[in-house]
């Protein structure tokens, strides 16, 4: 577990993590966080920031294949152009077959071609990030399978989840704070979606910048943002 403070434009702010049960397809999320909440003995306040992993919210959705089930089946395209991605260190990304796949079903063919192209030729100049600047946010945050991550989600692939302002604005409506559905990892972050509007997501993301949940086996897929006071 990383710190649970942070300094981000001059104030210091608490990162509180909400650990849960296992969420898989068809879980009650809500519910689910209440009762992490509860167990932990937290009460969101109004000025709070509840943030939840877009993994999680994606899972409740079943936005997951499980590698082992056959369910999912990579076309040629999807076999070839997963041999030009570059792999991180924070995850697989695109490139394996079955991840690829989905993307080109998540943000269609055409729009991945012209990613893989527009993002060889940026290459050729030094240039990275092209193609998921074209691919979009669906693109980046399909997550593949992971050794560290929480069964049985170290054999699936995981896609964006639908829907995460709406699914940030009933969290909002339900804790009674302002609330964030997010994408981080340990070599960054996104948001995905939020509640209010007016919410600062890259106030969020600084925030979240070390990846304070981890991205393993924690089983704390949810958290809380509180403002602990001015930097010193």
């Amino acid at each position: 577990m990383k710190p649970g403070t942070i300094t981000a434009r001059g104030i210091t702010w608490e990162r509180i993590p909400v650990r849960t049960r296992l969420l898989l397809k068809g879980d009650d999320l809500y519910q689910a966080i209440s009762d992490g909440l509860g167990e932990a003995g937290l009460n969101p306040e109004p000025d709070d920031i509840l943030f939840v992993s877009e993994k999680a919210v994606g899972a409740t959705q079943g936005r997951y294949f499980l590698l082992d089930d056959g369910s999912l089946r990579p076309r040629y395209l999807a076999r070839l152009l997963s041999h030009f991605v570059t792999r991180t260190p924070a995850g697989i990304g695109l490139g394996m077959p079955e991840t690829m796949e989905c993307a080109l079903r998540e943000c269609g063919t055409f729009r991945i071609l012209l990613a893989s192209i527009i993002g060889a030729m940026g290459k050729l100049v030094g240039r990275r990030g092209d193609f998921y600047r074209i691919a979009g946010p669906l693109a980046r945050s399909i997550d593949g399978p992971t050794s560290g991550t929480i069964p049985p989600f170290n054999r699936a692939v995981s896609l964006a989840p639908l829907d995460p302002d709406g699914v940030s604005m009933r969290l909002t409506e339900r804790f009674g704070c302002s609330a964030a559905v997010v994408d981080v990892n340990d070599l960054g972050g996104n948001v995905l979606g939020s509640w209010p509007p007016e919410l600062d997501r890259e106030l969020i993301v600084d925030i979240l910048a070390d990846n304070p949940l981890g991205q393993g086996t924690e089983s704390t897929p949810a958290g809380i943002i509180r403002k602990a006071g001015p930097s010193l």
